[in-house]
């Protein structure tokens, strides 16, 4: 941190304060997004950040690092905001056919996806040494997800801690907790953590031939409406989900009453646009208007790999096309 830039900051000068605060907001945002589940309250959480960072900047004694102070602000703010009563009801379009009861293991109404585009070019801060997922399993849905079943503080201490890799008393002093209160929200944490985590094998890797050659298949699967060959691409354990309607599958015969349902609205799916989020493979899914002829987009698509096999199908809600570059129609 510049002591020049952080005295011409504190007299007014917001290109010093972006020059100090701009480079952390990439993972700020990643971070938030881990903490809400959600691109856009994420989004909101960081300009919220950003303005309280300013208003805020003679308090800071200068003690920690400007990305710690940062981080400080940014997770209560997403902690007072998971805590609030006042967030959005989740709606949704429901669903034009009538579907199969859900498996309810846990629903996760607030799930976004975050476009892998987001993720390019973030400053390259390596974790301490007390982190314990790797950055690419830390943004995958399925922890994602599993980060969303834990209450606000046990949230906040385990990104601190097994992924950023700040020490008990580093996490203490950003909580403003004991470090035996945060030691004891992180045992709770690793235990729910642990239990939805899943013995598959690891994904292919992104741009792999084994990886092109499954999608290959699903894509087809897809486009064709196969019921059969799409089942048979899933784990016995799969998962599919539609946040944010109440829906979500958990393995195969689940899977297969839950596409024979929907069939007659999933078989105008007709085109699968590539995108990737969260590291993943991903989608957007276009239907023919048959009076237009044009493609709508009818949502976005996110898979989880497992080997040779899909874990996880996730479907999220149109709204979300833009931020992966997917138009509303296609010619």
């Amino acid at each position: 941190m510049s002591a020049e830039l952080l005295q011409r900051a504190r007299a007014g000068d917001r290109e010093a304060f972006a020059a100090l605060t701009e480079p952390h907001r990439g993972e700020l945002q990643v971070h938030c997004y881990r903490m809400l589940g959600s691109l856009q309250d994420a989004e909101d959480a960081v300009q919220e950040t950003m303005l309280a960072a300013w208003l805020g900047l003679d308090g800071f004694e200068g003690r920690a690092s400007v990305r710690t102070w940062l981080y400080r602000i940014a997770t209560n703010r997403c902690r007072n905001q998971l805590r609030s009563s006042g967030r959005r009801p989740v709606t949704a379009a429901p669903l034009p056919v009538p579907t199969p009861e859900p498996t309810r293991l846990g629903e996760v109404p607030w799930l976004q996806p975050y476009p892998d585009a987001l993720l390019e070019g973030l400053s390259d801060q390596a974790p301490g040494p007390e982190a314990r997922y790797e950055s690419h399993e830390a943004i995958s849905l399925a922890f994602v997800t599993a980060v969303q079943l834990l209450p606000p503080n046990q949230r906040a201490v385990l990104l601190l801690r097994d992924v950023l890799g700040y020490r008990a008393s580093e996490a203490a002093d950003v909580l403003a907790l004991t470090e035996d209160a945060v030691t004891s929200a992180l045992k709770r944490a690793r235990a729910t953590m642990d239990a939805a985590r899943t013995a598959d094998r690891p994904p292919p890797t992104p741009g792999s031939a084994e990886e092109r050659a499954l999608l290959d298949r699903f894509v087809a699967a897809f486009t064709e409406h196969d019921i059969d060959a799409l089942v048979a691409l899933m784990t016995d354990e799969a998962w599919v989900r539609m946040p944010p309607l109440p829906f979500e599958y958990r393995g195969t015969e689940a899977v297969r009453r839950f596409f024979t349902a929907v069939y007659p609205h999933w078989k105008e799916s007709d085109r699968l646009v590539p995108v990737r989020a969260n590291g993943q493979p991903a989608w957007g899914a276009y239907a023919h208007d048959p009076t237009t002829g044009i493609l709508h987009i009818t949502g976005v698509y996110v898979v989880g790999l497992a080997g040779d096999r899909i874990s996880e199908l996730t479907r999220f809600e149109t709204t979300l096309a833009p931020y992966f570059g997917l138009p509303r129609t296609l010619d």
